[in-house]
């Protein structure tokens, strides 16, 4: 079959996929979907009681509010869902999706005597750059298409499983129960579910936010006396948040005000300000501790072992703060969930065994352990590319959270975390599109990657969880550069009380006529 022949090519269908597909929508872009629908993780890696971690109002498009933005409950996966097809159907978005299409390899078809590598010029240099096959899951025929630039949207998470290493023969196989990932219990329905773990001794393997719902689901498929309780291993301990509140206090004041960033280290902030940053850290640990206290008298941490030793400043700092569900120490205080500590473990034939020798027995193992979300990009980017995704840190190097200096007309976008990742996507999306126009220029390959390591290195010195590339303890400032750079008031607020005290939001973004 011929290569088709096109300018932009999106790869990728959640979130990031979608906003991309929007902001591009000047140059027809063709939208490369794996799966038969939209929607990413929503659609993909959701359980029936999985919801959105934050208000509807923190989770929006900036120029398409939610119905019901006011409702502090927090939506459900399926009004998630709706709120991304309505939003993909309001903006004439979905007819540049091309759905049940997989990309299998990109190859590296630009001009390599360009100079791709000291000053960026134009994105859409009227020549391909990439090569992208692509299979149709259902006719599994392969179509090559050519283009000037590319947009990667796989995301973080889903489809490759983050698998743990075993020591020989003491892995799944010897297991004589059944083993699977959250991402193949999120493909069971409920009835499918339920007869998975009832009755059932259920070992699941994490304590982030999908663990965390999961043995919840576990334990309410467990009531009565016939139901056997769910033992979570906890390799890592995070701390967990009940609600948005603390001693009374909204927790945007803490994390999520302009003032409140204000205490925290960020990029280009200069020696006066670096100074300054120094002398306010006992507030900022301050504030770390009143929320410890908090959670510490709220939640029985110490009665079931669960409380970190590391500050809750690094969790937040690293987007790895999980809410409960209402229900979760209810069910551990009634023994539907119970907790084994231990840094290692590993299959005998009846169950899991620990490194203090102990043995559980168990029907079944689920592994919440995460995705591997590099491992998609490194299968279809060519060589050299491919080594150039991660560094030996295991982070990302993304200028502005989407170009990577060294790789030439490619655009990443949800590789980076911060408190909304919809917002976070969406004013990059934005950012991009400016870019694509020629309404402004990127900095020299060595300017971006100065950048980049001063990024990483305040990651590195906030939390010890820095490979997750988030943002969130700078986010206000990282927006504020990507508005500087694209010629937008980076002060966003009507009044300097509200620019001080009040938490920004994907509507505080709304695109400047």
């Amino acid at each position: 079959m011929a290569i088709i022949r096109s300018k932009i090519g999106i790869i990728g269908g959640g979130i990031s996929g979608i906003a991309a597909a929007k902001q591009l929508a000047k140059y027809d872009p063709i939208v490369f979907e794996a799966t038969d629908c939209i929607g990413g993780v929503w659609k993909h890696c959701s359980y029936r009681s999985t919801k959105l971690q934050t208000p509807r109002c923190d989770y929006e498009f900036s120029d398409f509010p939610w119905t019901q933005r006011d409702n502090t409950n927090f939506p459900t996966y399926e009004e998630i869902l709706d709120y991304l097809y309505s939003y993909a159907k309001h903006f004439d978005v979905l007819k540049f999706f091309n759905f049940n299409s997989k990309v299998v390899e990109i190859k590296f078809v630009g001009d390599r005597e360009m100079n791709y590598f000291g000053e960026y010029g134009s994105l859409l240099t009227g020549n391909p750059v990439w090569e992208v096959a692509v299979r149709n899951n259902q006719s599994q025929t392969i179509q090559w298409y050519a283009f000037d630039f590319v947009v990667m949207c796989t995301g973080k998470y889903g489809d490759i499983p983050n698998i743990p290493n075993f020591p020989e023969k003491k892995g799944p196989q010897v297991f004589n129960g059944q083993v699977l990932h959250t991402l193949d219990y999120s493909k069971l329905d409920q009835e499918a579910s339920t007869k998975l773990m009832k009755g059932k001794k259920v070992v699941v393997v994490g304590y982030k936010k999908s663990a965390i719902d999961l043995a919840v689901e576990c334990a309410e498929a467990n009531q009565g006396p016939e139901g056997q309780p769910c033992t979570m291993v906890v390799r890592t301990l995070h701390w967990t948040v009940p609600h948005y509140s603390i001693w009374g206090l909204p927790f945007y004041l803490f994390y999520s005000t302009r003032s409140s960033q204000f205490l925290h280290e960020r990029p280009n902030q200069g020696l006066f300000r670096t100074f300054l940053c120094h002398m306010l850290s006992p507030m900022r640990r301050a504030a770390s501790k009143l929320i410890e206290s908090y959670l510490e008298w709220k939640l029985p941490l110490e009665k079931y072992g669960l409380k970190p030793e590391h500050p809750f400043e690094e969790d937040y700092a690293s987007c790895q703060m999980a809410i409960l569900p209402e229900n979760f120490f209810t069910e551990a205080d009634k023994g539907k969930i119970m907790f084994k500590r231990t840094s290692k473990w590993w299959f005998w034939e009846g169950g899991v065994e620990f490194e203090d020798n102990t043995k559980l027995e168990a029907d079944v193992v689920i592994l919440a352990t995460g995705f591997d979300g590099k491992k998609k990009i490194k299968a279809i980017l060519p060589d050299p590319f491919r080594s150039l995704v991660e560094l030996p840190s295991g982070m990302i190097p993304l200028y502005r959270g989407t170009i990577h200096p060294l790789i030439p007309n490619m655009a990443f976008v949800g590789y980076l975390e911060s408190v909304s990742n919809l917002h976070s996507a969406e004013i990059r999306c934005i950012w991009l599109s400016r870019l694509v126009d020629d309404l402004f220029k990127l900095p020299s390959v060595e300017k971006m990657l100065e950048q980049i390591t001063q990024e990483m290195e305040i990651m590195k010195r906030t939390t010890r969880f820095y490979k997750r590339n988030c943002i969130s303890t700078f986010s206000i400032n990282h927006s504020d550069e990507i508005c500087q750079e694209m010629g937008w008031r980076f002060w966003r607020k009507t009044n300097w009380l509200a620019e001080a005290f009040t938490p920004y939001n994907s509507q505080d973004y709304a695109e400047e006529k």
